[in-house]
């Protein structure tokens, strides 16, 4: 065990994943991996990756259980809410069961609980959720032991998705209209923007926005307008509602610009607990009319503070494949049944449950209340649960309490 009571030869075998397959992702193919794999239940299960001879190389459905065993083992053996709750389902170590078998946490666990695998004392930072949903006195909680280890694993990652030309020891203007780490520590993505900002930003690279004042419409168009001027390629950083901000604040002072050639911006979340919503469509055309960035080079992300790993369209990658999201190798998703928990018929909506190894300091398995539906190798995201908690999050819950109360 490390310092942080994190098991140390388990996050080694996960970095070296990371590093081994970030290894020159520029030379990347553009074919496309397997769509599904069966699990041995003979349930469908998604196993995102690039095709075999890419820069990204899937790991194999064996490995990734053998991570997830030792995840499992590490998270029941240093947790005592988590052992009691999959004792009570009947599932331990001893009796793997496979990782589509780990008990998972609804995501409701996290505000609920502190979820910590490891040292309590060793936590480095403390991410928070917006608390939209609950109001903010019951905002999600996820521990961090390791930021490092979230750093390690989630730049390879973007840069596979987001920059797949960057060359070895290339960096790329970018301008983020996102706050900073600094300004909002309990950020999970304001802290990955900051190591996105550290490792491949350039020397005009900068942040446009604050958390009291939004974004800054005098910084944002004389950093666009200096871009534009150039000739190298800018990455642009915001969520769905900085982006409308940036629309507002360009159409205020009747400004467009139109970014050098092989620009591209990554757009993420939602517009839950704004008080205005644009569709997406409508959103990617007024981006694409202020900036110049072609819609099809414009990638969502697809996070939440409850997990340490990020899921991205491969569209930049994958050049004409269709829109959805795909997992690192580190990463599988499921698909269930509201109510039975139990896998939908390929192609059906149902509830996202995803198992992520970089959450080995608190809980890999976690249920969310997103629907989805399998596309090619990966999903695409329905919305929300409508109405109260789904039956089966219900459930969960409840066993997930009483083996507090134990």
């Amino acid at each position: 065990m490390g310092a942080s009571g994190l098991p140390t030869d388990l996050i080694t075998d996960l970095v070296a994943v990371a590093d081994a397959a970030s290894i020159d992702a520029a030379s990347e193919s553009d074919s496309t991996s397997g769509s599904e794999s069966r699990s041995r239940s003979g349930s469908t299960s998604l196993s995102t990756g690039p095709a075999p001879g890419s820069a990204w190389l899937p790991m194999s459905d064996g490995e990734f259980d053998d991570l997830a065993r030792r995840a499992f083992a590490h998270q029941v053996a240093t947790n005592s809410t988590y052992r009691g709750f999959c004792e009570g389902r009947g599932v331990s170590p001893g009796d793997w069961p496979g990782w589509e078998g780990v008990p998972a946490v609804p995501t409701r666990g996290f505000k609920d609980l502190d979820l910590i695998s490891g040292d309590s004392d060793a936590v480095e930072r403390t991410f928070r959720t917006s608390g939209t949903s609950a109001g903010r006195g019951r905002r999600g909680t996820h521990h961090v032991l390791s930021v490092d280890l979230y750093r390690r694993l989630s730049l390879p990652w973007f840069r596979a998705n987001l920059l797949p030309d960057l060359g070895p020891g290339r960096r790329i203007r970018t301008i983020s209209l996102i706050p900073g780490a600094n300004a909002i520590p309990d950020s999970s993505l304001s802290t990955m923007v900051e190591f996105v900002l550290e490792a491949y930003g350039d020397g005009g690279s900068l942040t446009v926005a604050d958390v009291e004042s939004g974004v800054d419409a005098g910084a944002l168009t004389d950093a666009l307008r200096a871009a534009a001027s150039g000739s190298e390629p800018v990455l642009l950083l915001g969520t769905a509602f900085s982006f409308v901000h940036l629309i507002d604040r360009l159409d205020d002072g009747g400004v467009r610009v139109v970014l050098p050639p092989g620009s591209r911006a990554m757009e993420t979340g939602g517009f839950k607990g704004r008080s205005r919503e644009v569709p997406r469509d409508e959103l990617y055309r007024g981006i694409s009319d202020r900036t110049g960035v072609p819609a099809v080079r414009i990638v969502n992300e697809y996070g939440m503070t409850e997990l340490l790993s990020q899921f991205y369209e491969p569209i930049l990658r994958r050049p004409g494949s269709p829109r959805r999201h795909v997992s690192p190798p580190w990463m599988r998703t499921r698909i269930l049944d509201p109510d039975t928990l139990e896998p939908v018929a390929p192609g059906e909506p149902g509830l996202l449950q995803h198992f992520d190894l970089a959450n080995v300091g608190s809980v890999s398995a976690v249920l969310t209340d997103d629907v989805g539906k399998a596309v090619d190798d990966g999903f695409v995201v329905l919305g929300r649960a409508p109405g109260s908690e789904p039956r089966g999050c219900s459930l969960a819950m409840e066993d997930l309490l009483d083996a507090r109360n134990r």
